[in-house]
């Protein structure tokens, strides 16, 4: 009877959901997609009975991992109370929420615009970056400098954010949104520049961002965007000279930095912002999935006093419906609280070095993995033909078909694009998740390596 409402299920999936990055004739074709029923801490359980173990925490942002009643007990109590904002007024869990954040993030980030999702988030720091210059007499200043291969977000603006153009997904959107302006990533595993130490890396990519603001004309350029450590490129570690570099050159040409905390934030760096590993303060910072650990839709946007006083007087149109649902702050100070009490930030920081010791001893078992990077429960494991000159796979190798359907032999809940393995389980993950973390992922990439006749 289970498999038999499970296929149901599934075929109710195949024909009326479009899931994100999914396509559909695939997954019928592959039994998929999987129907998940609950969750425990870093377990999901599926429709059939059978237990995963969620390598990516969702998409990088379970902190807390699955089934934390105190959430819903807190919502519940919210709902019971008031669920929305009549129109012109505010609620005492988003006003706790604003101050909470205040406290936390560094500098003077003080005045927050919540909303209900990352890339949201982004979208009005882009918006607030732009309007801040206007406001100041500077209305030329529209162009958003970003590095090739981050990520912010997929909605009409921020997608064009990272110069992924290339991308097939990208290309039924075209033409790209007017003013993006890209630069290299500080990843020194895949430096354009040849360097031979990554800090020379991390000096030649921050002058890289002062060549293109004098490129373009500084009076043009509104603000730089980034990420204090990337996902989507396998978590490289800037080296510590670049985002004070950065920081520098924006203060320089009066350029406004953007930080984007919505994967990094909330502790997965083994700190409670990613910025904080490198001492400086940006101007806005945009953060997600963590500060709620995704039981509900939220996000937000905070900037400095210096920036929000620009606008006191002279607001910005920008208004979002979920922007300040008491609902959802209500979970999410919860959910701060919970992260800070049981110390996830610090069990991030342990586990992640554990982690991660354990993924490097993997290369010396596996010719096809040519790098393991990152820091705190943000790792990536970079996967390459002939490591010694780091060539990738060509896509008639299908290596991304072949590894994710070995992980998905083994238990993990856990993709790969074919070129980098990221990891970033929920930060609640112990010792022994890691252990089995890296048995699966080592296990996996054995089989891949027989069918490559890999030695």
């Amino acid at each position: 009877m289970a498999n038999t409402h499970t296929d149901e299920i599934r075929n109710m999936a195949l024909q009326y959901q479009w899931m994100h990055n999914a396509d559909w004739t695939q997954m019928a074709e592959t039994g998929e997609p999987l129907v998940m029923v609950k969750g425990e801490g870093v377990r999901v359980t599926d429709s059939t009975g059978k237990t995963w173990l969620d390598v990516h925490g969702g998409y990088t942002c379970v902190h807390l991992g699955y089934g934390r009643t105190e959430i819903a007990d807190v919502a519940y109590d919210q709902m019971s109370k008031i669920t929305y904002f009549p129109q012109g007024t505010t609620t005492i869990p988003v006003i706790e929420l604003c101050e909470k954040i205040a406290e936390l993030t560094p500098g003077d980030l003080s005045r927050t615009f919540p909303g209900s999702g990352g890339s949201e988030a982004n979208e009005t720091a882009i918006k607030m970056a732009k309007a801040y210059h206007r406001r100041r007499g500077e209305s030329g200043r529209y162009k958003i400098i970003s590095r090739k291969g981050s990520y912010h977000g997929t909605t009409g603006g921020v997608m064009w954010l990272g110069n992924n153009a290339t991308d097939f997904s990208l290309s039924d959107f075209e033409p790209a949104a007017p003013g993006m302006i890209h630069v290299p990533h500080p990843n020194h595993y895949r430096d354009e520049y040849n360097s031979k130490t990554p800090s020379e890396t991390a000096i030649k990519c921050a002058q890289a961002i002062e060549d293109a603001i004098l490129m373009h004309g500084p009076k043009t350029v509104a603000a730089v965007i980034g990420e204090p450590v990337s996902q989507p490129i396998g978590a490289p570690v800037p080296a510590p000279e670049y985002w004070p570099m950065v920081r520098d050159i924006c203060d320089k040409y009066g350029v406004l930095l953007i930080i984007d905390e919505v994967i990094t934030g909330f502790g997965r760096t083994g700190k409670m912002f990613g910025i904080e590993h490198f001492d400086i303060h940006p101007d806005i910072m945009t953060m997600g999935k963590g500060i709620i650990s995704s039981y509900l839709p939220l996000a937000a946007t905070t900037m400095s006093e210096r920036i929000a006083e620009t606008f006191g007087s002279d607001n910005m149109w920008h208004a979002v419906t979920s922007a300040g649902n008491p609902v959802a702050a209500a979970a999410a100070l919860k959910n701060i609280e919970i992260i800070e009490n049981e110390n996830l930030v610090e069990n991030s920081k342990v586990q992640g070095e554990y982690l991660k010791n354990g993924l490097t001893e993997l290369m010396k078992k596996h010719p096809i993995v040519g790098d393991v990077r990152g820091i705190g429960l943000l790792l990536g494991m970079e996967l390459v033909a002939d490591r010694e000159s780091k060539e990738k796979f060509s896509k008639e190798v299908n290596i991304a078909g072949k590894i994710n359907k070995e992980f998905k032999n083994n238990g993990l809940i856990l993709q790969s694009d074919g070129n980098v393995i990221t990891v970033g389980p929920p930060l609640c993950v112990d010792q022994s998740d890691c252990d089995e973390i890296v048995d699966g992922i080592d296990a996996s990439l054995e089989v891949v390596e027989q069918q490559l006749g890999v030695k």
